[in-house]
């Protein structure tokens, strides 16, 4: 076998493995990546270069950033906070939370936001007695769709913008606007689906209005320090284009001066905080850009985009609406980060062999890999931690009675995406 080949046959063999999850993710990226090397297919230094530093070091610049902030009970105080300016009334409650972490996973990324915010949401829904499948429901959808609309907000968007050089800003102008419009009608046909189920007794409401927020703050002075990095942070996100520095360096200064003013000193503190970054998803991500990149180095990618292009016949249309529902599709049955990683380079070969217009589709790429992972209970990391922490307390959330919900409204926010890209791209 050629090179070409052999690549091709170690890339399929590490995405049917990754699907199947028959091998943990993060092994199948460290041991394919090193199997390319091995082969010959790619060098040691070649390979490193492939590997994406920006996109590593922002998603690990935010994590000790939100590690850090967790320990304030900051979250705890945002979920009772949002529940008593609604009177604790299960209708407003399933708008607050899901808009709450609609927000937060536009700002940190989603699989944080959830894991921070559902165990409030378990606790108030028990307290009011009411079912709390509709609230996770809505707190999983909402995720995905708040993930879209910001550069920090889910993987694929940090992997998009560090490849093209968009802006945090960008992200903002583009993508934000759809994903309100999504968020709102979505959360809409979820309120008229179960709203049925959504009452509760007085006295129980009473009971949650009697909460002291405040008393979550477990450490103001802590909280203080980090919000005022976090301020810096989004600033730096926000000016990075003017400043000339990349995301990375942003959200690698924002981590190092939190830690410089909180625990400069304590080593043990410094060893947990960093203990606590997603090690496994860090990993994955460099195996899996070594893998990619194997394939850009044996021209494969580049074959796939002459062939791309030969379908399409050049029409920039009929790109853009390929490419976002396909993402979209793909992303609700596999991780859409793999997706992600090999799709950025196919379409920069696409410009390279002369489509004239881009722009659309790398947000039709943003637009169909966010929020195709509301499609199944396995579209998307945020999906599948809250799916776990449900089992774990009784309440578990089948494949099929996710799916039932999840893939019609994942379809209508593909369609209500073909018609954004269309008007404002076409």
């Amino acid at each position: 076998m050629d090179m070409t080949t052999v690549a091709v046959v170690i890339f399929i063999a590490a995405y049917a493995l990754i699907i199947s999850e028959k091998v943990h993710r993060t092994i199948v990226g460290i041991f394919g990546a090193m199997l390319m090397i091995i082969a010959g297919i790619i060098s040691q230094e070649t390979a490193i270069h492939h590997i994406d530093f920006n996109t590593l070091g922002l998603l690990m610049g935010m994590m000790i950033i939100v590690n850090i902030t967790s320990e304030t009970g900051l979250f705890n105080f945002l979920a009772i906070w949002a529940a008593k300016k609604v009177k604790a009334q299960p209708i407003k409650l399933l708008v607050a939370l899901s808009a709450l972490t609609a927000v937060c996973s536009g700002l940190l990324d989603n699989v944080t936001t959830v894991l921070l915010t559902v165990p409030v949401t378990f606790n108030i829904a028990a307290q009011l007695k009411v079912d709390v499948k509709p609230f996770l429901m809505a707190q999983i959808i909402s995720s995905n769709i708040g993930g879209t609309a910001t550069l920090v907000g889910d993987p694929p968007n940090i992997m998009i913008g560090s490849a093209v050089g968009l802006s945090f800003m960008d992200f903002i102008y583009n993508l934000t606007l759809p994903a309100i419009i999504i968020f709102v009608i979505t959360i809409g046909i979820i309120l008229i689906m179960y709203g049925s189920k959504l009452h509760t007794q007085p006295e129980l409401q009473d009971k949650v209005m009697r909460l002291d927020e405040y008393s979550q703050i477990t450490d103001t002075l802590l909280l203080k320090k980090c919000l005022f990095v976090l301020l810096i942070t989004m600033s730096m996100f926000v000016l990075h284009s003017t400043l000339g520095l990349e995301t990375a360096t942003a959200a690698l200064s924002g981590a190092g001066l939190l830690l410089l003013i909180t625990y400069s000193h304590n080593e043990e503190k410094i060893a947990k905080v960093l203990s606590k970054i997603e090690w496994l998803a860090i990993f994955f991500f460099a195996g899996l850009f070594v893998l990619v990149g194997a394939l850009v180095e044996t021209g494969v990618i580049k074959m796939l985009a002459e062939e791309a292009i030969a379908v399409t016949e050049g029409d920039v249309f009929f790109t853009a609406m390929i490419i976002l529902w396909m993402s979209a599709l793909a992303s609700a049955f596999i991780d859409n980060i793999p997706f992600v990683a090999t799709m950025i380079p196919l379409i920069k070969d696409m410009g390279a062999m002369g489509l004239s217009n881009l722009e659309p589709m790398w947000w039709s790429l943003a637009l169909g890999a966010c929020l195709g992972g509301n499609g199944t209970l396995i579209g998307a990391s945020a999906n599948v931690v809250v799916a776990s922490m449900a089992a774990q307390r009784g309440k578990p959330i089948s494949f099929i009675s996710f799916m039932k919900t999840a893939f019609p409204l994942m379809i209508l926010s593909i369609v209500i995406s073909m018609a954004y890209v269309w008007i404002r791209y076409l």
